[in-house]
């Protein structure tokens, strides 16, 4: 008899891959009792300042950071580590003194807010709260975000205060110890500064909103609802995977944690279909890490992006959202060639048949997604928005047994979504260490004028120079500090160039994305394999050239802004037309099939060929490419019906 797929076996497995990820250690009742009370402390400060009466900046920033330390301290305690209980006297020094800043900082309200810079002196207490957090977020970041992003801070702090010994380009004046201190909290710069801001105002909001969804079951019916869609066409796991990425990407913004959530359905189902482990770890990683391109939640680094451009979220998510389909079509597309190619059919084979309750009667638990979707475009402020879909994710979960909201599930949520907002927290604070050095001791505009020569004479010669800086960026640190920098080091470039600024920063930010999955570093992939039973190196590669197509799609931005609704109607409308086509094409020559298998190198390439024409921006190469796609195209197809039919005599 063969074997059903078995849901249940499946949500225990992920389960086990969201803890892992999670990292949540086996903690007593009392450091656990201790993380809840201050969870409870921290969501109901975040609330009173969202709804109730805003605090200013130089309270409220520093007060989520140090919440935020302290939490992450105690869920990464040393002591757990090293096996040792007497390291708890560091932890305990450490919390200790996150109390006395966030003393300092409401007690001093008045004086920072009126201070000079530059011109009032720095007092010791100053100067200990400054170096006292420069030393908790280092060690947060070694504890949490490993020892990438640790030593390239390192490698900042070091240029900050050797700069004035080096030659060449790269010197410059230096820094004091007190101008060091002053830079950390005293600007918007350093570690308080904008990016921060934006934890504080808005993604902790959202975070805690994808928290209450997911457990609500909402995340669960976006899940069940791109399998079941999927479930009887050709290529039908694939496709599932590809489905259901993009709608749980849609809240998650996580590449990893999708593919955690993701995967572990449709990798087995993929690979009983016919898809080698690889193939399969490499589908779901790509599908996943579109998540962080899709409106209309995105990455955490879209909300960063608004506040540093100064644009509306609302206009990022329309922006990203054509880019954001062209990336997933092409996928999709790519998995039912392959299907094609392969003949893999999954109707009426019961191993390749998910099951699950009815999807139609779970719907209602969409109600809060689409609710934050109306409010944001309405024009309803972010917070608020996050925080009525919040309420609406509780309400919506009374109505079923399985889902009802007590109290275990409330602390669960609250908890999770504190501790991802707390994982945020840490980089976007971190990288203003690296943000002030690089403001400060103009290293930023230097690099710019560096590029800006080059690209005077060659713009796409600027904009490899960028991508090859993001994608290297992106693979040592997360993306929302990958962002972050690159947003400091190449967006001004190429904004100095005569690239509108929405352009220049959607580029920069795709490839800080794309990083997630390009070898050597691409802790997606890597996830993936490991649930698809693969080899990790081959998956990695797989997938970066499933990605192709991301790659060429931040030209676009460049080139041709109308596919980020910039410009006329008919503009935007031929873009994305000629964008399909060309995703589809470049689609057939990845997976070696066009209406019929592509035996050829030669025959791949051309596709290749024929998708960058019609991408491109020149009015004559997409001539060319509409052309050339006309001709093969209809070539492959006369080729394909010939066979189908000599095959059909044959048999008959």
């Amino acid at each position: 008899m063969k074997k059903i797929f078995n849901k249940d076996k499946m949500v225990d497995k992920a389960i086990a891959a969201e803890e892992e990820l999670k990292e949540k250690p086996k903690m007593s009742k009392q450091r656990f009792g201790v993380i809840a009370v201050l969870s409870v402390v921290f969501l109901a400060f975040q609330i009173y300042i969202g709804a109730v009466k805003p605090l200013d900046a130089k309270i409220s920033i520093p007060v989520h950071l140090c919440l935020a330390l302290a939490i992450t301290f105690l869920y990464k305690p040393l002591a757990e580590k090293f096996k040792n209980k007497w390291l708890w006297i560091i932890d305990f020094a450490l919390i200790i003194g996150l109390a006395i800043t966030v003393f300092y900082f409401i007690t001093n309200n008045n004086r920072l807010l009126y201070r000079i810079m530059m011109v009032d002196p720095m007092l010791p207490i100053d100067l200990f709260c400054a170096y006292f957090l420069l030393v908790a977020i280092m060690e947060a970041v070694r504890r949490t975000l490993g020892m990438n992003l640790y030593l390239f801070i390192l490698v900042f702090i070091a240029y900050a205060f050797l700069g004035q010994h080096l030659s060449g380009p790269l010197q410059y004046a230096g820094m004091t110890w007190k101008q060091f201190g002053e830079m950390l909290t005293m600007t918007q710069d350093g570690i308080l500064g904008t990016p921060l801001g934006v934890s504080v105002d808005t993604l902790f909001y959202f975070l805690l909103f994808g928290a209450f969804f997911a457990k609500c079951g909402g995340g669960q019916v976006l899940i069940d609802l791109g399998m079941k869609l999927s479930d009887k066409t050709v290529g039908g796991p694939a496709k599932a995977a590809v489905i259901s990425s993009a709608l749980m990407g849609m809240i998650s913004g996580s590449a990893v944690a999708n593919v955690t959530s993701t995967g572990v359905f449709t990798i087995p189902l993929m690979k009983k279909a016919g898809y080698t482990p690889e193939e399969a770890g490499a589908i779901e990683s790509v599908s996943s890490t579109g998540g962080q391109i899709m409106p209309p939640i995105m990455g955490v680094g879209a909300f960063i992006m608004a506040e540093m451009i100064g644009v509306s979220y609302t206009r990022i998510a329309l922006a990203a959202l054509i880019p954001a389909l062209a990336y997933y079509l092409s996928e999709f597309m790519l998995v039912h060639f392959l299907a094609k190619k392969r003949k893999l059919q999954n109707k009426g084979i019961p191993e390749l048949k998910y099951t699950c309750a009815p999807v139609i009667p779970r719907l209602y638990q969409l109600i809060p997604i689409l609710a934050l979707v109306v409010l944001i475009f309405m024009g309803e402020s972010l917070t608020r928005a996050a925080l009525i879909g919040t309420v609406l994710a509780i309400v919506v979960s009374m109505f079923s047994p399985e889902t009802k909201m007590n109290l275990s599930r409330f602390t669960d949520s609250m908890m999770d979504g504190i501790r991802q907002a707390a994982g945020i927290a840490i980089p976007t604070g971190a990288c203003g260490i690296m943000i002030g050095i690089v403001v400060r001791s103009g290293f930023a505009n230097k690099l710019t004028s560096i590029i800006a020569v080059v690209g005077q004479s060659n713009l796409l010669v600027a904009l490899l120079i960028a991508m090859f800086g993001c994608l290297i960026l992106g693979m040592a640190l997360p993306t929302v500090a990958a962002y972050l920098i690159a947003n400091v080091l190449f967006c001004p470039t190429i904004v100095k160039l005569g690239i509108p600024v929405l352009p220049a920063n959607m580029f920069i930010f795709y490839f800080g994305v794309i990083a997630q999955i390009t070898p050597p570093v691409c802790l997606a992939s890597f996830t993936a394999a490991g649930i698809a039973e693969g080899n990790s190196w081959q998956t990695g590669w797989k997938a970066f050239i499933y990605a192709f197509v991301s790659f060429l799609v931040p030209y676009v931005f460049v080139y041709q802004p109308a596919i980020l609704l910039v410009g006329s109607v008919t503009s935007i409308v031929t873009t994305t037309i000629l964008m399909a086509i060309g995703v589809t094409y470049l689609a057939g020559g990845v997976s070696g099939y066009f209406f019929i298998t592509l035996n050829h190198t030669w025959e791949k390439v051309l596709m290749f060929v024929i998708a960058v024409l019609i991408i491109s921006p020149e009015r004559i190469t997409t001539m060319i490419g509409i052309v050339a796609a006309i001709a093969v195209g209809a070539s492959l197809f006369s080729k394909a019906k010939k066979e189908k039919n000599e095959a059909y005599s044959l048999n008959g």
